[in-house]
């Protein structure tokens, strides 16, 4: 038995999503097979699922609830042990609980004591460190853009992790931000302080053409090898959907080394492994080649990265992007095979957010169109 209710997500004026869920009466700490099993289709049914009032929930805990989703996976965070740390793009924005390594602290401004760490300055990732052109600074604390739009995923060697999760420690409010997309679309969203923004992959796909989902169900995509380091040296499109081709890539031999069977190669479309959807899910940033059905190769980088932008960018419409508004212990999990999501948000530098975040390296690579459906709980 359990008592656990899913209450989809109602969509604001204007908005055109159709995922997102909450769900109450679970206690996380003391999770019953019958909870998890509510908690697991709630998932892969809506994606994006909130737990609201979760303060209480341990490490520990957090660590569990993320791993039942896939028991076989091991201990490993996500993206591993980072390899030469200090370029790699994800480097300033980690810090690892001591006593519960696959659980890392995200956020903005200086913690004094927080779980084992101690005078820990967080950085809150912003547009200006990634993106080829930025917002004005004088206009920086009421317009910002979406910073990333990704997967989690070590994209070399570790399975992208099946779910996420996220608990809010302390959240700053009192005030909104307008996102722009500066693409010359006029598009922008208005957005709460701080949010993570998510589209559905699925979404995405099902508003192709059909030459164009024919195009992704039959391709696949390459990605750089220590793909964070790879792409240290360019910037974003100001989207936040995938890079601007300038040829400021790190060349493979400034590398570390490389190892050939460590190099992923992946559908574009990843089956959902409950109800069969597909979802266009790629990670644009780390995008390198593209392997069509014919057996041919696009090695062009830039003519890549067009065809990928093309595909992904009617998904993250303003009217198509759940924009999540964070208080003090929503505990959230998404499906990271099923939506790409993203940082948003400038805060002034006496604004504090504390964060928690876990995934864990999956124990199978996802599966593209042509595979059966499964209920085995690794997706």
């Amino acid at each position: 038995m359990t008592s656990a209710v899913v209450t989809p997500i109602t969509a604001p004026e204007g908005s055109k999503i159709d995922f997102g869920a909450t769900i109450s009466g679970v206690d996380v700490e003391n999770l019953t097979d019958a909870d998890f099993d509510v908690i697991r289709s709630a998932l892969f049914n809506h994606q994006v699922i909130i737990f609201k009032n979760q303060s209480h929930v341990s490490p520990k805990a957090q660590f569990e609830l993320t791993q039942h989703f896939d028991p076989s996976a091991g201990n490993s965070y996500g993206h591993g042990k980072t390899v030469d740390a200090k370029r790699s793009i994800l480097h300033p924005d980690l810090k690892t609980i001591p006593h519960q390594p696959q659980v890392q602290v995200i956020g903005n401004g200086f913690i004094p004591s927080y779980e084992g760490l101690s005078n820990i300055q967080l950085r809150h990732p912003h547009h200006r460190t990634f993106h080829s052109t930025v917002i004005p600074e004088a206009d920086d604390l009421d317009y910002t853009r979406f910073y990333r739009w990704h997967i989690d995923a070590a994209l070399y060697g570790l399975a992208p992790p099946v779910v996420t999760t996220l608990l809010a420690v302390k959240v700053p409010s009192g005030r909104r931000q307008t996102c722009r997309y500066d693409d010359g679309t006029g598009d922008e969203l208005d957005v709460p302080l701080g949010t993570t923004a998510f589209s559905s992959g699925y979404a995405t796909f099902d508003q192709l053409s059909p030459s164009d989902q024919e195009f992704c169900k039959t391709t696949k995509v390459e990605y750089a090898p220590h793909p964070y380091i790879w792409m240290s040296g360019a910037k974003s499109r100001p989207d936040g959907l995938g890079m601007v081709s300038e040829g400021k890539e790190i060349p493979l031999h400034h590398l570390p080394p490389i190892e050939q069977d460590k190099i992923q190669i992946l559908p574009l479309c990843w089956k959902n492994p409950l109800t069969g959807k597909l979802a266009l899910q790629v990670h644009p940033s780390a995008v390198r080649k593209l392997h069509l059905a014919d057996g041919s190769i696009v090695e062009d980088l830039a003519e890549v990265r067009e065809i990928i932008h093309r595909l992904q960018r009617p998904g993250i419409r303003p009217e198509l992007v759940y924009a999540h508004d964070w208080e003090e212990g929503d505990l959230v999990l998404f499906h990271n095979r099923g939506v790409l999501h993203s940082v948003v948000g400038a805060f002034a530098e006496d604004e504090v957010r504390l964060f928690r975040q876990c995934n864990v390296a999956a124990s199978q690579f996802p599966e593209g169109p042509g595979a059966a459906v499964a209920g085995a709980a690794a997706a």
